[in-house]
């Protein structure tokens, strides 16, 4: 337990990242409290809450505390608040939504500060979603890797994965995922990031949107990209969340990575999602 804390109680899961909060009710939140759940997604990168049970209307408020919503163009949003994404997997489907290692939004000029996902139906078992630490991933490299990374930015894009190719195959008549005419986003990116709020250097590149390395063609790019992307998943990095009905997760997109388990075939999955808008990228000076 982190008894710098006064108002929540903050469990840490694992050393890279990760902490469990309870002690509070996110529908009926004090200032203060709000402050010290801000500090501690700041120590930890992504925070947990368990026996949440906010209504749509009590997410959305929770997130407009957070900044502004950050609309999501692709997957289907809830029926009755059009700023929830639904993340769902049928029984009967065979892929999930967010199995490779991601960030999410990395694609827009500006990326997305974090999002806060809220668990509406989990199967019996299975489901859990993976983190992994980018402060940690960029602390373990040589220093001559990083001072090479930190010469670099790189290219990341929505159209190969939410475009016509990204929606057939596989994920053909899935309506899931829609509106595959506005993947038309490319954003270039540092590779090396420092964090605008904690100031930490983070690498900033993922295997769902990044294409290549600004200047290089996608075949030179693409040995030190799939290096980087092993690299960024060693157990050491991470931490593993087993969902509960209610169950609250908070992650910061600039500092993580997150990948969805698809070990639950035969049940059914309902998550909400909720994106935040960030601010502009900078590199993380002499990234050594």
């Amino acid at each position: 337990m982190n008894s710098s804390y006064k108002k929540i109680q903050v469990e840490p899961i694992a050393d890279a990242l990760g902490a469990e909060i309870s002690g509070v009710d996110l529908s009926n939140l004090d200032s203060d409290s709000y402050e010290e759940i801000r500090r501690a997604f700041r120590q930890y990168s992504v925070i947990f809450f368990r026996d949440q049970a906010l209504s749509p209307d009590q997410h959305v408020s929770f997130a407009e505390r957070w900044g502004k919503i950050n609309i999501n163009r692709f997957f289907k949003p809830l029926d009755t608040h059009p700023k929830i994404a639904t993340v769902i997997k049928e029984p009967d489907q065979i892929m999930n939504i967010g199995a490779a290692w991601h960030t999410d939004h990395s694609y827009d000029q500006i990326p997305a500060m974090g999002s806060i996902l809220v668990a509406r139906e989990v199967p019996p078992s299975g489901g859990d979603t993976h983190f992994s630490s980018m402060y940690k991933a960029f602390e373990a490299l040589s220093p001559g890797l990083k001072k090479m990374l930190g010469s670099l930015s790189a290219w990341h894009s929505s159209r190969h994965a939410f475009g016509k190719m990204g929606q057939s195959g596989d994920n053909k008549g899935d309506d899931r995922l829609g509106n595959s005419e506005l993947a038309t986003q490319d954003a270039l990116h540092p590779v090396i990031i420092a964090h605008p709020e904690t100031g930490r250097k983070a690498l900033y590149v993922n295997a769902d949107f990044t294409v290549k390395f600004d200047g290089w063609t996608e075949q030179e790019s693409k040995p030190l990209l799939e290096y980087l992307y092993a690299h960024g998943r060693r157990t050491e990095f991470t931490c593993r969340f087993q969902w509960q009905k209610h169950s609250i997760a908070i992650w910061d997109n600039r500092a993580t990575w997150h990948s969805a388990a698809n070990d639950y075939q035969g049940y059914r999955r309902v998550m909400h999602r909720i994106t935040l808008d960030g601010v502009p990228l900078v590199a993380g000076a002499a990234a050594q």
